[in-house]
């Protein structure tokens, strides 16, 4: 049985009362692939006419259903298609077996819903190198297929869950030229938080009509702006997937509509924010902004190298308003930055300007801000327009305990 973790202090007060999304339907079984006592895969079926668009992990060492899903992405939109996830065995590093196991479960989901192998994308979660014991999902695929059920997302979230200490979902409605459409969505991810893609596992879906070139132009642009700025330890996962799925069960064509992608941006940016609260061991969730760059990618340099620096986040988990860190994070990132420009605040207060303390800097205040659960870090450069905006939480004593032990 698996150790049963406190709840994370950042976790919201309960999952959403999500709508429900016409055309899929979810089920959830305890296979034992590595947990006893837990549901562990989730199964996800789409009716006929989904359109599905992701982003993958670059990972040199990407796992086997990785690069299968890579694979399938953009093909034929008519049949129906199926989402399969298990927690507890990533899949990766696993050479043959590795892929073996793949086609045994893609070609067993197939079967049991009726739907093409090409149209059916796993993703496995949990520890790295190990074979992954297919037996134990396929042995549960008729199961599945049985007890499908459009009001079964929170279960789904609860399924695909490793080292998470709470289940993650987000949603809203939109309405477009007065009709109603959905988006929900879940995400799995706690630690080995440093994507470069998209993040962890991520699921969401849509009502919408819209062909499957527009909507992964979609999802790429408002990745990067999401799931690809949040970090909690700076290691990337090799097992990261984003998988968006739209039914087209609401009638309404979304391509190029502002208020759609502007819902669809919000989503993600809610299961984003929710990954980092469940940080392993956090118990501050951190926003890092950059202003003042040459360009937005210089701010973003800047702003991943204070986020990942571990001087920074242990000074955030001990409330110090150290801003000497900031200062070392900044001036080591490989970007441009000049000394005696830079400013630096601590939430409203101004602790630095002009490469210097500021003259009326109350640490007391700084300290204050510091004790709060949800911190707000600004820097300004002092040399251009560019700007960046990520994520993060604090490096505690938690984070080494549940990794020291992880494959125990």
């Amino acid at each position: 049985m698996a150790t049963e973790m406190p709840v994370s202090p950042l976790a919201p007060a309960s999952f959403p009362d999500l709508p429900r999304i016409e055309g899929v339907r979810f089920s959830t079984v305890a296979a034992g692939v590595k947990y006893t006592g837990r549901t562990d895969v989730m199964l996800a079926l789409l009716d006929p006419g989904a359109v599905i668009a992701g982003v993958f992990t670059r990972s040199a060492t990407r796992s086997a259903p990785v690069l299968d899903c890579q694979e399938k992405l953009g093909g034929a939109s008519g049949p129906g298609a199926a989402i399969l996830v298990n927690s507890g065995n990533s899949n990766a590093f696993t050479g043959r077996n590795g892929t073996e196991a793949v086609r045994a479960i893609t070609r067993a989901t197939a079967s049991a819903c009726n739907v093409p192998e090409e149209r059916v994308f796993t993703s496995s979660t949990g520890v790295i190198g190990e074979p992954l014991p297919f037996d134990r999902i396929t042995a549960h695929l008729e199961t599945l297929a049985d007890t499908v059920s459009a009001d079964s997302i929170e279960a789904a979230a609860r399924a695909i869950m490793t080292t998470d200490t709470f289940a993650k979902g987000a949603g809203t409605t939109v309405n477009i030229d007065g009709q109603p459409v959905r988006i929900v969505g879940i995400a799995k991810g706690s630690g080995m938080i440093a994507p470069d893609m998209a993040t962890m596992l991520v699921y969401i879906f849509t009502d919408a009509v819209i062909s499957q070139v527009d909507l992964q132009k979609l999802v790429s642009a408002h990745n990067e702006v999401t799931f690809n700025s949040i970090t909690v330890d700076s290691d990337t996962s090799t097992s990261d997937t984003l998988l968006v799925a739209a039914t087209g069960k609401s009638g309404t064509d979304v391509t190029g509509n502002s208020a759609f992608s502007d819902a669809l941006h919000g989503v993600m940016l809610d299961l984003a924010h929710q990954v980092v609260r469940d940080g392993e061991g956090a118990t501050k969730f951190v926003e890092i902004t950059v202003t003042g760059a040459e360009t937005d990618t210089d701010a973003r340099i800047h702003a991943l190298s204070v986020a990942n620096s571990p001087l920074v986040k242990t000074a955030i988990a001990g409330e110090d308003p150290n801003w000497g860190r900031v200062v070392m994070a900044i001036g080591k990132s490989g970007a441009p930055a000049d000394r005696d420009r830079l400013s630096i605040r601590f939430g409203d207060v101004t602790v630095a300007e002009s490469g210097w303390v500021s003259p009326g800097y109350d640490e007391a205040e700084a300290a204050a801000h510091m004790k709060g659960q949800d911190l707000r870090i600004s820097v300004d450069i002092g040399m251009g327009q560019g700007a960046a905006t990520v994520w993060t939480c604090d490096l505690t004593h938690g984070y080494i305990a549940i990794n020291a032990d992880y494959r125990s």
